[in-house]
């Protein structure tokens, strides 16, 4: 499968590792051009392209950006692309500590939701909540009973169908968590984040959120 990449910093450069390992195609992008991404590109076989180019030719495009810069991604970045491209969003808000304040996210729009208005494409909600290393560390056949459960959210059933598969392949199982407007129950200061728990435990953890930010999660 040709995917395309838009982040390579610990989440995005894990992606790529462990994607092309398992035999994906992967062109991989950075704000500061394809020449910086030389080193991982050697070590993995993926492709350094520009932003623009990412998309092309894919089947699934993972942007994992911080989000205050998905508004600064090119315009048009998706023109062109064909209806069933998958686009997964990584991203979580983080006001006091990186993105500042998104008077829209604070108001109750959830964090993807916000994004995927941006990005002007249906996005499916996914890794947002892992820890980078635990993308090389944590993998594990199907049926082990060590295998770590990733929450999945989204609004089209064929597109998470494609993020599930894909990250069944990465050695996680994944646990539904619904539509984009329920994918507040897996950002920054619920139960789930950040966890590594198995299938059960996740459902559990999604069961106990509450749509209310702490404080810490606030701007």
């Amino acid at each position: 499968m040709k995917i395309g990449i838009i982040g390579a910093g610990n989440i995005g450069g894990n992606l790529t590792r462990r994607l092309t390992a398992v035999g994906h195609d992967v062109a991989v992008a950075n704000s500061r051009g394809p020449q910086t991404l030389t080193e991982l590109a050697d070590e993995t076989g993926a492709t350094p392209v520009t932003v623009e180019e990412a998309p092309r030719g894919a089947r699934v495009v993972i942007v994992t950006i911080p989000l205050k810069n998905i508004p600064g991604l090119p315009a048009g970045l998706f023109d062109g692309a064909p209806e069933d491209l998958v686009v997964i969003d990584t991203g979580n808000y983080y006001p006091q500590q990186r993105d500042g304040r998104i008077a829209e996210i604070e108001e109750g729009l959830p964090e993807s939701r916000w994004t995927e208005r941006h990005l002007g494409r249906p996005v499916v909600k996914a890794f947002n909540g892992t820890y980078a290393q635990d993308l090389l560390d944590r993998p594990r056949p199907k049926g082990d009973p060590g295998r770590v459960a990733l929450p999945v959210a989204g609004d089209d059933p064929e597109a998470k169908r494609v993020v599930r598969a894909l990250i069944d392949e990465l050695g996680f199982d994944t646990v539904d968590t619904g539509g984009l407007d329920d994918s507040w129950r897996q950002q920054p200061g619920t139960p789930v984040y950040g966890e590594a728990a198995d299938a059960e435990t996740v459902r559990k953890l999604l069961a106990e959120a509450t749509p209310e930010r702490t404080a810490e999660w606030r701007a």
